[in-house]
């Protein structure tokens, strides 16, 4: 029998695909040694919690508390009250990976949101050393931190930089992330995307005009050798293939989303171009706080890229349309 004084709170859970409630559940009191309370301040919504709702994520097991891109304040101890940025890759410390400084690819992480429950709740236990100060960002701000943070990594494993013609393939919140990030490096940034709609927000939000859909010829004039730099964005095999011949000879094609699917591509034409494929996942801490400091200096529209701001209690009723109409929006955040 439960305790009657033990506390509750409201939790975003995915029941099953296609349902989504708030629920009840036990508001934590305690974290284990080496792990602290966040309440929770602000979570954004992304691409993985609308595949969840799908029944499209190959790693999951429902029921889940949902919601990986988190801020909020500690709740205990010294620093009760600062407002930090949660990385929600959970590593192991002990594996190859981690132990050569790339906790982001840990051979057994445990993802929030994903592999266990997230933080679409009041509260939350998180290693100490997954937080990081979000001094100067306000708490919205610092809930899109860490998608932000995907694609400032995958622009630094790249290392794109000043000059170079970059193709961002995908024009959803991580593409756009990665197209800002490439800018910043000092490429010359295009994008590409079936959706005129989302190609029109690139151009609104971010200041895009390079921007194309696949039925254009984009190889000519200055284009006509492909682009040193190919991220894709889009989690789809088709687009990822038919990106290897817009890359130039010398370049690399960086994978930025993930497929189920075999990729194929022609050896005779790649090895041609001594080109290379890299893949990109999750984010390091240098990423986070690349991030923060592009936030920071007004480098990052962050006012322009958030869609809405919806209450943990009206989600149940918003879900379904939200993921229906994801060509026009870019980032809803969700208050607990």
């Amino acid at each position: 029998m439960k305790d009657a004084t033990e506390q509750m709170m409201e939790c975003g859970v995915c029941i099953e695909p296609g349902q989504f409630r708030v629920m009840s559940r036990p508001r934590p009191a305690t974290a284990p040694e080496g792990w602290v309370l966040v309440d929770i301040a602000a979570i954004g919504i992304c691409g993985t919690d609308y595949h969840i709702f799908e029944g499209k994520h190959p790693f999951l097991d429902y029921p889940r508390v949902i919601g990986h891109e988190l801020s909020g304040h500690i709740a205990s101890g010294p620093d009760t009250g600062q407002l930090v940025v949660v990385n929600p890759y959970v590593s192991c410390g002990s594996c190859r990976a981690c132990l050569r400084g790339k906790p982001n690819c840990c051979r057994n992480i445990q993802v929030l949101g994903v592999h266990r429950d997230g933080g679409m709740c009041a509260r939350i236990a998180v290693p100490a050393g997954n937080l990081y100060p979000a001094d100067g960002l306000s708490a919205q701000q610092a809930a899109m931190v860490e998608f932000l943070a995907i694609g400032a990594h995958a622009v630094a494993r790249s290392g794109v930089g000043k000059g170079d013609l970059a193709l961002v393939t995908g024009a959803g919140p991580i593409g756009l992330g990665t197209a800002l990030f490439a800018r910043l490096a000092g490429a010359d940034v295009h994008i590409l995307d079936i959706s005129a709609k989302r190609l029109g927000l690139a151009r609104t939000l971010c200041g895009f005009e390079k921007l194309h859909q696949p039925q254009d010829d984009i190889l000519t004039g200055d284009l006509a050798e492909g682009f040193d730099t190919v991220f894709d964005a889009t989690g789809n095999r088709d687009a990822i293939e038919a990106g290897f011949p817009l890359l130039a000879h010398g370049g690399s094609t960086v994978l930025v989303s993930v497929v189920k699917d075999d990729i194929r591509f022609s050896d005779a034409e790649f090895h041609k171009r001594e080109a290379r494929i890299i893949g990109s996942r999750n984010a390091l801490r240098e990423d986070f706080e690349r991030v923060m400091a592009a936030i920071r200096r007004g480098d990052i529209p962050t006012d322009a890229l958030v869609s809405d701001i919806v209450a943990l209690a009206e989600l149940p009723a918003r879900f379904s349309s939200l993921v229906q109409d994801r060509d026009d929006i870019v980032k809803i955040l969700v208050t607990p």
